[in-house]
């Protein structure tokens, strides 16, 4: 019944991050719900990168996975710039931002749509919380999936959920 439940909060969480205000009323994001044996495969596929890139945490952050119910990933993907030359991207013209890939993600991208993602992030944790679901924002979650082919995203961020005694993300 947990399992269900959990695909359930997973779906309000996604929902949260649809309906999440945004910038001139555009909407960038991209999500996916990973459950099951994808945890399992997604948690190795952690651990493998840490190991390779020998970026700290990503095995931690990948056993955080493998004992969670479900993980949503959330990411920007195409984002168009908004068009106010504001200058917070480090760019003093819209015209003259042009994302690229990067290590782990492309960028720079314009800063009201990675304030769009982080809306739309801080949304969907809230409403797990809200239901009492254990969650985490989890960085490294999103690398690894982008690479895996499994969301198309500039920027991709996961946030794993369990139902547990006790928070398996923040007792590490």
């Amino acid at each position: 019944m947990e399992k269900d439940v959990m695909q359930t909060v997973a779906e309000l969480m996604a929902l949260a991050a649809r309906t999440a205000p945004k910038a001139a009323g555009q909407d960038f994001i991209v999500q996916k719900i990973v459950t099951g044996e994808d945890l399992n495969t997604l948690a190795d596929a952690m651990l493998k990168y840490g190991e390779q890139s020998g970026k700290k945490n990503f095995d931690r952050d990948g056993e955080n996975v493998r004992h969670s119910d479900a993980v949503l990933l959330i990411g920007l993907n195409n984002p168009k710039n908004v068009g106010l030359n504001c200058g917070a991207c480090g760019y003093e013209r819209c015209a003259d931002l042009s994302a690229h890939e990067g290590p782990e993600f492309m960028g720079p991208i314009c800063a009201w749509r990675l304030m769009d993602l982080g809306i739309a992030l801080g949304s969907a944790a809230k409403t797990a919380s809200l239901l009492n679901a254990d969650n985490r924002i989890m960085y490294r979650v999103g690398v690894v999936a982008r690479q895996l082919g499994w969301i198309d995203g500039y920027v991709v961020a996961g946030i794993p959920i369990v139902a547990a005694g006790k928070s398996i993300y923040f007792d590490r």
